[in-house]
């Protein structure tokens, strides 16, 4: 499990540095790389931690941040594989490594483990920037598949860029608290919101297309992490 989080970690965290700073990026990258490696180390898990930098590097190689995806959605797939292979092969630890015994020290309840909230964590920054390359890389294959290039065929709805990320923590959250009346809620919400510029589509519909297959992808990103979670706490 705790490779699981790691992983998703490197990844999403790769993905935000790449938002967020422009110049000199590899002096980020190392800086967290530097940082997963320790605290890799500190839930004695410093392989896992080596092996989601090395997977990061490559993600940010197949997984560009403008134009066509190089290995189109293949790169996810790949991913949530083996995401899921390591919650199924390594289940949460008792107290792994250092952090892992300061954890079972002072953590408020009993049954969530340093694999846990490392897997949550990891979760958590995978879907702030990450999820939003996942729709892009769905986006831009389905759009090229039509035979139009990236520019003109994607319509601009604004706010995606934040209301995505947002959109997916509730629904993760929500998922994992069984509050399956409120996701319904925020999901209808959204098309809710979005049905004047839809409505003002022409006759192609390329809005309401590019619409349904971002919001689409968005949640089943969100709800493919949450079962992860769940998957992870649950009994064996």
């Amino acid at each position: 499990m705790i490779a699981a989080g790691l992983l998703l970690l490197a990844v999403g965290a790769v993905d935000l540095l790449r938002q967020m700073i422009r110049a000199r990026r590899w002096i980020a990258y190392a800086v967290a790389a530097a940082l997963l490696i320790v605290v890799a180390a500190g839930v004695d898990a410093v392989i896992a931690g080596l092996l989601a930098v090395a997977v990061a590097a490559i993600w940010t190689w197949v997984v560009p941040e403008h134009g066509p995806a190089r290995a189109g959605l293949w790169p996810v797939a790949l991913l949530a594989l083996a995401a899921v292979a390591c919650v199924v092969v390594a289940p949460g630890r008792a107290r792994p490594g250092i952090l892992g015994q300061m954890w079972a020290s002072y953590r408020p309840m009993d049954a969530v483990s340093i694999d846990v909230v490392v897997l949550v964590v990891g979760c958590l920054i995978f879907l702030l920037e990450s999820g939003n390359a996942v729709v892009r890389i769905a986006l831009r294959s389905e759009m090229g598949a039509g035979g139009t290039s990236d520019e003109t065929a994607a319509p601009t709805l604004k706010g995606g860029r934040l209301i995505g990320p947002l959109e997916r923590i509730l629904v993760f959250a929500l998922t994992l608290a069984g509050a399956y009346t409120l996701i319904a809620a925020v999901l209808a919400a959204k098309g809710i919101v979005r049905f004047p510029e839809i409505s003002r589509d022409g006759e192609g519909g390329d809005r309401a297309e590019y619409f349904l297959i971002g919001s689409l992808v968005s949640w089943v990103t969100a709800l493919a992490a949450a079962f992860l979670v769940a998957w992870g706490i649950a009994p064996g």
